[in-house]
């Protein structure tokens, strides 16, 4: 079977790059005869390259949000075709306009593909202040499959007009952490905190850092905490900054604060992994986006370090309300969100079972059970061909 993925892809800094790349190497694990190919964006230069570890040849073929696609045709035409074309979209990526979907026509039309699927990784409500959004979605009708993650995607679509039968609902891929046997010290060290700056009930918030990730909110409702001092607390924020508002906030609290840790540097999915496996703890005090339906990549990797997880009730948090709903707050809530946290720490062993529900969610969400549900739409689909 010969797979092509149109997605970003590391080292460019994007979670659906990650998404791809764990989908792919989870394929080959299960596959080795699959021929998978990468058709990747221009961010990380144009040269080709082989990733070792998902064992895929990557091609540098498009600019985010173009309109005409012609980088990923021609190498379609190079390689003389795919037996399934995958696209991994994101309007951030690939734009609110029907290019993307005009070149799939064109491959269809061409013999170039025989098949081909969409993961939209965000749904848009009638709501939408983004123009173009919803005529893309109403022409999702061209591919052989829609891929979405939530309940949530799954009914705005039917709503909107897409064949139920076109539908497929497979969950994000969750990476079960390797570090959790591994002590607080060497995991310090392999991340460059020194061990003395991590005392006592240790929060962490790891990811993206902007306003709709409610960093704001969690720096309102930790502040207390930790400026005072009450019950040790050590809370990490770790990743990219996307807001320089924000850092500097971020920054004012470290200074000010001594039981805060800033690391403001871009994170890989292990360097993630190994902050939570380092907390007690995480922190997703998500804000609400409005009229969009998406799944939050970063609630999975912290699903698979089996640690208990604060949340909020925005749409990207389905999936924690659905399993622990006594561990999610009201969105924009930083008191309530306060309240949860002292409530954690004080009633920790009765917050870990509570959570098993989502553990058992985790594990049944590993990504290569997510992959083999993947392989089995794409045999069903070359089937029907």
């Amino acid at each position: 079977m010969r797979i092509g993925y149109a997605s970003t892809y590391p080292p460019t800094h994007c979670g659906v790059g990650e998404y791809t790349r764990m989908l792919v190497t989870a394929l080959h694990s299960l596959d080795l005869s699959l021929e998978i190919t990468v058709f990747a964006d221009r961010k990380s230069g144009d040269e080709p390259r082989y990733d070792e570890l998902a064992k895929v040849q990557v091609y540098p073929v498009f600019t985010h949000e173009e309109y005409e696609y012609r980088g990923l045709l021609d190498k379609l035409t190079e390689i003389n075709g795919v037996d399934i074309l995958h696209i991994q979209h994101e309007y951030g990526i690939f734009g609110r306009h029907n290019g993307i979907i005009k070149a799939v026509r064109e491959a269809v039309e061409e013999g170039l593909v025989k098949k081909t699927v969409i993961t939209m990784h965000t749904v848009d409500h009638p709501y939408t202040l983004r123009d173009g959004t919803l005529s893309f979605q109403g022409q999702l009708h061209v591919f052989d499959r829609v891929i979405v993650h939530s309940v949530l995607q799954e009914f705005e679509l039917i709503h909107q007009g897409i064949e139920q039968r076109k539908l497929a609902r497979i969950p994000h891929g969750t990476l079960l952490n390797p570090y959790l046997w591994m002590p607080r010290y060497l995991l310090a060290e392999e991340l460059g905190l020194r061990e003395e700056s991590i005392n006592g009930f240790i929060l962490t918030v790891p990811g993206f850092l902007r306003k709709d990730k409610g960093l704001d909110l969690l720096i309102k409702a930790v502040k207390p905490l930790i400026t005072r001092g009450d019950d040790n607390y050590t809370l990490i924020v770790a990743g990219e900054v996307r807001d320089e508002k924000l850092k500097e906030d971020i920054e004012e609290m470290v200074r000010n604060g001594p039981n805060l840790v800033f690391l403001d540097r871009w994170l890989t999915s292990d360097e993630i992994l190994k902050i939570v496996a380092l907390a007690d703890a995480v922190v997703l005090p998500y804000r609400d986006r409005p009229a969009a339906y998406s799944v939050s990549g970063i609630l999975h990797l912290s699903m698979g370090g089996m640690k208990p997880i604060i949340g909020t009730r925005a749409p990207r948090l389905i999936e924690l309300y659905t399993n622990a709903p006594r561990m999610t707050v009201p969105t924009r809530s930083p008191e309530e969100l306060m309240r949860k946290i002292k409530w954690l720490r004080e009633n920790y062993d009765v917050a870990i079972p509570y959570m098993s529900q989502l553990y058992s969610y985790a594990v049944r969400t590993e990504w290569h059970r997510i992959a083999r549900r993947h392989l089995k739409l794409y045999r069903t689909l070359l089937k029907q061909e």
